[in-house]
């Protein structure tokens, strides 16, 4: 299993119309917390860059803060495409009960000095994929937005490709943060890992599948 998992309950039927109606408006202050949280996390991946390429070793406490910064924004960005109606938490603590739901595995014993060095390089295609997906959710999200207003439904339809584009790019993120050292697979691959900082001792070295 990839060690960064989507989930996003279908919640179809019963969507709000008016949130929907209003949803670039009322996304804002999240979106602005979203904004602050990555430019901080930015400035971690930096510094984890050089910490991998020097030591081979993600940071535990900043690996932790990414962590938290990727299931917060997935959460922003998953409301703001109208996957769900919930209002998602303005952190990045583990949120079980929200209907959308990142599952981070634990950071790697070691990770390649190599791959960490040329990640923008070896990255490319994720980049272009991530591009590709980011237009598919776009579009879907502006159809789906007509279809909540009119019928007061998410067709599965929709609902289904959004899913798994919002998936995609929840995977590219963790990789070019350097959570990951694989290119995020097609699949949805739903599932449950255990979240960043409980390290089990059995996993912490385990590799990527």
């Amino acid at each position: 299993m990839y060690p960064i998992t989507y989930e996003a309950d279908p919640v179809l039927e019963g969507r709000n119309r008016l949130t929907t109606f209003f949803r670039g408006i009322v996304a804002i202050p999240w979106q602005i917390v979203q904004s602050l949280y990555g430019l901080v996390a930015t400035i971690a991946v930096l510094i984890t860059w050089f910490a991998i390429v020097f030591t081979g070793r993600y940071p535990d406490g900043l690996y932790d803060f990414n962590a938290g910064f990727l299931r917060m924004s997935t959460r922003v960005n998953s409301f703001y495409y109208l996957l769900t109606d919930g209002w998602p938490p303005f952190g990045g603590e583990e949120a079980p009960n929200y209907p959308i739901r990142v599952g981070v595995a634990p950071p790697l014993d070691k990770y390649s000095r190599m791959k960490t060095f040329f990640r923008i390089i070896v990255g490319i295609p994720v980049y272009l994929l991530a591009i590709v997906q980011g237009l598919i959710l776009a579009v879907c999200a502006i159809i789906a937005w007509f279809a909540i207003l009119f019928t007061g439904k998410l067709p599965e339809g929709l609902f289904n490709p959004m899913r798994s584009a919002t998936a995609y790019l929840t995977r590219a993120s963790a990789y070019f943060m350097l959570m990951t050292e694989d290119w995020p697979p097609f699949s949805l691959e739903e599932g449950e890992t255990a979240p960043a900082g409980q390290i089990p001792t059995e996993s912490a070295s385990r590799e990527v599948q």
